[in-house]
């Protein structure tokens, strides 16, 4: 019974890194269902410029992992025909930025067959992609493009921020039948969790509430949510008691969580890592503000990147992402409305 007991302990405290969760939570799926199928650059042998496909080759072979040129529309195109004729295909752009370069694919055919068959043709594929800034990778391999799929009818969005999350949220996307992007952040690449249990499987659209509160509401996606934790943490100091909501996706988008939370708390703050001008936060500021008007107390603040191309160097990187200091900076500015 005390070995069981250490044995359960141990477990309890192991950690894994949200890249190793990547690799773990495709490598499931490949081993649940023999139609999914990997392809993108490097992501063979070399296990992906990330390593977030690191063993997959090993156990799967060259038959389900597939190494693929240098062509964002080859991947995506290839990708599309897989999944039309009954595989579930998981594509890799290496950067979310380069998905421009597949973007006809993405937006104008990919989410539009199963409503121009007739419902006949599904394409249950996911393309997944490195996202985001915080590394000094400059401008054109820093960009948060959430914002970009989520103006694209028939794509689901999903954006995890913990390792767990990682894991669930990716057995539903290959299980779904409708298209999803998958935007894993660099940013939380090193960042440690607990594993996910056997079978875990986290439904896409369902956000959660990762810190409680009665003050005020932070809701933020991916590598903003422990920047939002950490600001609630420091508030805690200053008397604030945020309650902080990881949305993790985008589509579905779960406005009934972020709704009941401002039931409790009466003000609203979304950080996202877009830039201001167009991004997603926008729109649940919208949507707020037209089903739960009655349930503000202040207006509806947004902590967005700067509409400025991402700077290589570090200081003025953080300049225009959004940080701690700014969301701390932010509330406060909220509390004394």
């Amino acid at each position: 019974m005390a070995d069981l007991t250490e044995a359960q302990e141990a477990s309890a405290q192991r950690q894994i890194t949200y890249r190793e969760a990547v690799a773990e939570g495709i490598a499931r799926e490949m081993r649940r269902d023999p139609a999914v199928v990997c392809l993108g650059e490097d992501i063979g042998e070399a296990g992906g410029v990330f390593k977030t496909t690191a063993g997959l080759f090993k156990e799967f072979g060259p038959e389900r992992v597939w190494d693929t040129p240098i062509s964002e529309q080859a991947i995506v195109g290839a990708a599309m025909g897989a999944a039309m004729t009954g595989m579930r295909p998981v594509a890799e752009i290496m950067f979310s930025d380069f998905l421009a370069c597949c973007w006809d694919y993405l937006a104008n055919e990919i989410p539009k067959v199963r409503y121009m068959t007739g419902g006949q043709v599904t394409v249950p594929l996911v393309v997944r992609t490195a996202n985001g800034g915080g590394l000094g990778f400059g401008a054109q391999h820093s960009q948060a493009t959430e914002n970009w799929a989520f103006t694209v009818p028939g794509l689901k969005i999903a954006a995890p921020s913990t390792p767990a999350d990682v894991v669930g949220m990716m057995a539903a996307a290959i299980r779904s039948d409708d298209p999803v992007v998958f935007f894993e952040h660099k940013g939380l690449f090193a960042s440690k969790g607990p594993p996910a249990p056997p079978d875990h499987v986290v439904e896409l659209g369902k956000a959660a509430v990762v810190r409680e509160g009665t003050d005020i509401t932070l809701v933020a996606l991916a590598s903003m949510v422990p920047v939002a934790l950490a600001a609630a943490e420091r508030l805690v100091t200053e008397g604030v008691d945020a309650e902080v909501v990881d949305l993790r996706c985008l589509v579905p988008l779960d406005v009934s969580t972020v709704l009941a939370s401002l039931g409790k708390t009466s003000r609203l703050t979304i950080v996202e890592e877009n830039p201001y001008q167009g991004g997603w936060g926008a729109t649940l500021a919208s949507v707020v503000a037209d089903e739960g008007f009655g349930l503000l107390d202040a207006p509806v603040r947004r902590v967005a990147g700067e509409c400025v191309p991402l700077p290589f160097a570090d200081a003025l990187e953080e300049r225009v992402i959004p940080t701690v200091d700014k969301v701390v900076t932010a509330v406060r500015a909220l509390s004394a409305y």
